[in-house]
């Protein structure tokens, strides 16, 4: 095999996968945005998507800051050697991480150190599988962390919140489904995709969910009863009211494929895969001598550029009022907002993600924080040619990691609003009204929206932490966002979930 024209295929099969997402995908969040109220806030999510979908194309840049895991599941023709695969994989991740189609990812697990290249033990992920077939077939998913960290796994027979006894029956598996969905709420980017795996043990069924995420969404279940169960699951999970970014309305959930295996008498795992709506999987089709792409997956039927009906992802069409903020941002200024109020951003804000938030605990902060910004992000950065930084990719990560620190920290340094997704809990909502603070929920996945908002980088510190991790000084305009947790007490994350409860408990009486 030539393994140049191989690193290639691989490189610009990495590239599309971050880049452009797939027709299938883009089919169903057209619909979700036709399903979707006009002037909410939902719908406002829905169009800010749909133009960072238009961007990321166009930019040819990532459609989501968060490389996740990549994870490649290969097949291979008897006697084509895969060693000779993995080593193309790993020059291409490390060629696409330095040309910033994918943000450095890869930490040690016991020292905190970023690679810087996303390799490391175990990474990138590698399965690989012989065929009969003459022809290599590479299949790539990027599953953020927002997304992985709503996975979750159930051991039949048990008790589910709003939904009581889950048995070791189709029932059982029809509640643990959609108490998944539930769990997930904005957390992991909705609206979202889920595969499930029936059967197995801990790690094959999660193994087998995540494999799940590789069929069309469009297409049918060949088990009729799992066929019906997907069908049911998208159509009661869309009646929860979590809706895009957790904000309420129509569309929680665009798709779910269920997969069943074997498992033995004594146990019963139902493991679900949450992805977000940046669902970012491709699959080519590779010549064995060659090394070049012969077949590109998921092309099949219309693909939706979103550009037809000149999508703007602004607030004009759903709200009369812009609350205009320049940092630093006076207390009296975070008082008169209230939950549902969307607020514009100029000026100067700080990134902060877990590392800045345990540092920050028990140090003092490098810069002055007092009535700043801070947003929960890991950027993807490069160097222009005169050597300064630009931002690539720019998304909100969920904001619920820092929930041990936030309070405190705001508290510490005088710090009046936090931008993430998700929304957080209890600890940081007390904070925000002894304090006087603020939670502005951001669109997640919407790294091109959001880097066209930041017009400069004016310094970094921390850089010890690695890129994602350091606390960058970006210098916005017009960087949009909704108050979802205010200095009043009101949390909108609060009220979605105990509504969605309710809802989900509608559900509880068996129906298959």
């Amino acid at each position: 095999m030539n393994l140049q024209t191989l690193e290639k295929s691989l490189y610009d099969l990495i590239t599309e996968t971050s880049t452009n997402l797939p027709k299938d995908v883009r089919r169903a969040i057209k619909k979700a945005k036709e399903a979707e109220n006009a002037g909410t806030r939902a719908a406002m999510s829905l169009d800010t998507i749909a133009n960072n979908i238009i961007m990321a194309e166009d930019n040819v840049s990532p459609i989501c800051q968060d490389t996740g895991l990549p994870t490649f599941k290969i097949y291979t023709p008897v006697g084509v050697n895969q060693l000779e695969i993995k080593a193309a994989i790993k020059k291409a991740i490390n060629d696409t991480t330095a040309d910033a189609k994918l943000r450095p990812n890869a930490v040690d697990s016991l020292s905190g150190a970023n690679s810087g290249n996303n390799l490391g033990d175990g990474l990138p992920v590698m399965k690989f599988e012989q065929w009969e077939k003459d022809y290599i077939t590479i299949k790539l998913i990027l599953k953020g962390g927002g997304c992985e960290n709503k996975n979750i796994q159930y051991s039949l027979p048990c008790e589910l919140e709003g939904l009581g006894r889950a048995g070791r029956d189709l029932d059982g598996i029809r509640k643990c489904i959609l108490h998944s969905v539930y769990q997930a709420q904005g957390q992991g980017c909705s609206a979202g995709f889920i595969g499930v795996g029936i059967g197995g043990d801990r790690s094959s069924g999660y193994d087998l969910a995540k494999e799940q995420l590789f069929r069309h969404v469009e297409d049918t279940n060949p088990n009729a009863d799992l066929a019906k169960l997907e069908e049911y699951v998208v159509k009661t999970a869309n009646t929860f009211g979590i809706g895009t970014m957790g904000f309420g309305g129509e569309a929680t959930l665009l798709g779910c494929k269920i997969g069943v295996m074997h498992r033995i008498p004594a146990s019963f795992y139902v493991s679900v895969a949450y992805n977000c709506w940046a669902y970012r999987r491709m699959a080519v089709d590779i010549d064995p001598q060659t090394g070049e792409i012969l077949n590109w997956h998921y092309q099949e039927g219309e693909k939706i550029t979103f550009k037809e009906n000149e999508v703007a992802a602004t607030t004009e069409d759903t709200t009369t009022d812009v609350v205009e903020l320049t940092a630093p941002i006076t207390e009296e200024q975070i008082r008169s907002l209230k939950v549902g109020d969307v607020v514009s951003i100029t000026g100067r804000m700080y990134t902060g993600r877990d590392a800045i938030h345990h540092h920050l605990m028990s140090h003092d902060a490098p810069v002055d924080l007092n009535g700043q910004v801070i947003y929960h992000c890991g950027p993807v950065m490069a160097k222009d040619e005169e050597g300064n930084w630009t931002v690539k990719a720019a998304g909100p990560t969920t904001s619920i990691r820092e929930e041990p620190y936030q309070g405190d920290i705001m508290k510490k340094f005088g710090i009046r609003a936090v931008i993430g997704k998700g929304g957080m809990g209890p600890k940081t909502l007390k904070a925000l009204n002894e304090h006087g603070g603020v939670y502005l929920n951001a669109i997640g996945g919407a790294a091109q929206y959001y880097a066209d908002c930041i017009k400069g980088v004016d310094g970094v510190d921390l850089m010890e932490f690695g890129i994602p991790e350091a606390m960058w000084h970006l210098n916005v305009e017009n960087f949009t966002a909704v108050v979802t947790m205010d200095s009043h007490g009101n949390s909108l994350h609060a009220d979605v979930d105990k509504s969605s409860l309710e809802k989900l408990a509608l559900h509880a009486e068996r129906v298959f």
